[in-house]
């Protein structure tokens, strides 16, 4: 699946799951803050919040959908897939905060033996079809998240499947209030309340580790090495980088290929080391490789080598004695450990006017001794 079709995959997916689980949780929400009531149970109360923060985050996610997966343009060269990563982080501080306010609410009916309530019998059927209305979400938009590979998505289905969860607590709370087991329900409450904050905490610090551009696990940079060193033509490869950007991966690598190589062939090993880790990982998105003809990983060895428009006219100046008739514009020159190798061509037809041509590289060498830069030249005919 190419990038823009992946990206209308998921724009679609997360409004379809959105909005079927806004609709889900609209009613759960309603049934069970009211049955709560009527069936003075609180965990159940509880509850009815988890589902309204579900709604608000399966608001979140149709929002994210119209912003998140917009192309990229002139102000965002990356695109916009991190506003999906801020708004995980939301959701995640908004079921730290509803965990927070259900705890505290039921430890003070704890804490006041006379605000517990004792559930009736109808608190139980409502967890059942709560349960059965969860998983089935879950179960819808995991199968969504898996297929358009979206973080957010997968998010929002955990926080349905926890929700799921907390009814199964809710369901053996108000059983054992109604065996008069009085602070079963409170208790129910605040393990509710813990499972909401450690899903939160969960997807709130994922998120945050994306958008601190955290690397991906020690297990997948070992493939990826392993993939780049089995491409030929690569002799070695350091600086390797990567980072998470909603549901795919970026990676950053230097690789190391002979300094003789044109440059379009290092360029087609660049290419060929690039397919070979799309092919590796599918969430893969973007491969950046750094082509170097020697290690440059602890020093910048050519720094302060003159470059090409500096380089020619100074030669020029002090071979103009000794090749008279030709222009260095032909020139190879190679910038390896500190100096500047330098591969001169000239027209074989030619070669009988050039005086000494067995010995005239050392001649040039001769004629340059100051410029210490300068190391091997060889000549080429043509």
């Amino acid at each position: 699946m190419g990038t823009q079709q992946l990206a209308q995959a998921r724009r679609e997916a997360m409004r379809n799951t959105s909005i079927v689980g806004a609709i889900t949780n609209t009613v759960l929400t309603i049934i069970k803050i009211i049955f709560g009531f009527i069936g003075n149970s609180t965990a159940l109360i509880a509850d009815g919040l988890h589902s309204l923060a579900d709604l608000s985050t399966d608001l979140m996610v149709l929002l994210a959908a119209k912003y998140s997966t917009q192309p990229a343009d002139q102000e965002h060269p990356y695109g916009h897939a991190r506003i999906e990563t801020i708004f995980t982080v939301a959701l995640g501080a908004i079921l730290i905060i509803t965990a927070g306010g259900i705890a505290v609410d039921a430890a003070q009916r704890i804490l006041n033996p006379e605000s517990l309530l004792k559930p009736t019998p109808i608190v139980l059927l409502i967890a059942f079809l709560s349960i059965a209305a969860n998983e089935a979400l879950y179960q819808y938009t995991i199968g969504a998240a898996r297929r358009v590979k979206s973080n957010l998505l997968a998010a929002n289905a955990w926080h349905h499947r926890t929700d799921a969860i907390s009814s199964i607590v809710v369901l053996v709370g108000v059983a054992g209030s109604l065996l008069d087991f009085t602070y079963l329900d409170a208790f129910a409450a605040i393990g509710v309340a813990l499972m909401i904050a450690k899903v939160g905490w969960d997807q709130a610090w994922g998120a945050i580790r994306e958008l601190i551009d955290t690397g991906l696990e020690p297990e997948t940079i070992n493939h990826i090495k392993q993939a780049i060193a089995e491409v030929k033509g690569v002799k070695s490869m350091h600086m390797l980088r990567s980072r998470r950007m909603a549901g795919s991966s970026h990676i950053d690598v230097h690789i190391q290929v002979d300094s003789r190589l044109s440059v379009s062939e290092g360029h087609h090993i660049s290419d060929y080391v690039r397919y070979r880790l799309y092919e590796l990982n599918p969430s893969i998105a973007d491969v950046m490789i750094h082509i170097d003809p020697e290690d440059d990983e602890l020093t910048e060895l050519n720094k302060a080598l003159p470059l090409r428009q500096e380089l020619i006219p100074l030669l020029e100046k002090y071979w103009c004695e000794i090749l008279p008739k030709y222009s260095l514009d032909q020139c190879t020159f190679h910038y390896l450990a500190g100096k500047i190798e330098i591969d001169l061509f000239l027209p074989l037809a030619e070669q009988s006017e050039i005086p000494q041509s067995s010995k005239l590289a050392q001649t040039l060498k001769s004629k340059i001794s100051d410029l210490s830069y300068i190391g091997n030249i060889k000549i080429f005919f043509y």
